[in-house]
């Protein structure tokens, strides 16, 4: 969507926006509107830097001035605190989503005091999701525990599908198991599979790939790290302000 709205800014050229009586805020509306008539708007607030709103749109972040006439796109950085004020935001309305979506809606491998809980967005057919869950005990005796959301992608057709037939099992986590390990999880249904509202959880907070994984804070854990259980241990404690232990 974000590609769209740079096609749109630059057919736009350097026409104005503003429209008088509205105010600050609902000028602001206007012209993403005017950009992106279907668009969504979750949150418009005035932004740290002086003269612009920051808005919310689909669970991404792009800041429009006052008066409508600019759109910025892209990270807002804090230099004197060297951090991204977008990605801080981004991180803190997910982990709002994420406290809003019952536990019993995830399935849960956590060891019985974790140090670190994660949520993990995975696909049933993601190569890289089958890998992490292969490493899972390895995951929880670091002190990990894993909350996972079924986030079935548009791109492995049938993956909605197997993502409910697990839900659906008698005991989902030893299913989600199996299907992680290249079984075929079977075609059960059921009325409290929360598939799609956990697939469309996902898209409205920016999640586009799989496994994404976040700390608890909302914050996107670094991809580079995530597959390895003693690095990703490190680095939820360096997010959590804890010292790492020295190699």
């Amino acid at each position: 969507m974000l590609k769209k709205l740079v096609l749109l800014i630059l057919l736009a050229g350097t026409a104005a926006f503003a429209f008088a009586g509205d105010g600050a805020e609902q000028t602001v509306r206007n012209a993403l509107t005017s950009l992106l008539p279907n668009a969504k708007v979750d949150r418009v607030v005035k932004s740290e830097v002086p003269g612009f709103y920051e808005v919310i749109v689909g669970g991404q972040i792009v800041y429009i001035s006052s008066d409508g006439k600019y759109l910025l796109q892209g990270n807002l950085y804090d230099v004197p605190a060297k951090k991204s004020l977008t990605e801080t935001r981004i991180a803190s309305i997910r982990a709002d989503a994420l406290r809003a979506l019952p536990v019993e809606k995830m399935m849960t491998f956590a060891p019985e005091h974790p140090k670190h809980m994660v949520t993990v967005f995975t696909d049933v057919d993601c190569p890289y999701c089958r890998q992490f869950h292969k490493q899972i005990a390895a995951y929880n005796a670091a002190g990990i525990g894993v909350n996972y959301v079924l986030f079935p992608l548009d791109m492995h057709p049938g993956a909605d599908k197997k993502a409910e037939a697990v839900w659906c099992s008698a005991d989902r986590k030893a299913a989600y198991t199996a299907a992680m390990n290249g079984q075929d999880p079977g075609k059960a249904t059921c009325k409290n599979s929360p598939v799609e509202e956990t697939k469309a959880l996902s898209l409205a907070i920016g999640i586009d790939s799989t496994p994404t994984v976040l700390a608890e804070d909302g914050t996107h854990v670094n991809g580079n790290v995530v597959m390895n259980p003693t690095q990703l241990v490190a680095e939820l404690d360096r997010l959590a302000g804890k010292p790492v232990a020295a190699k």
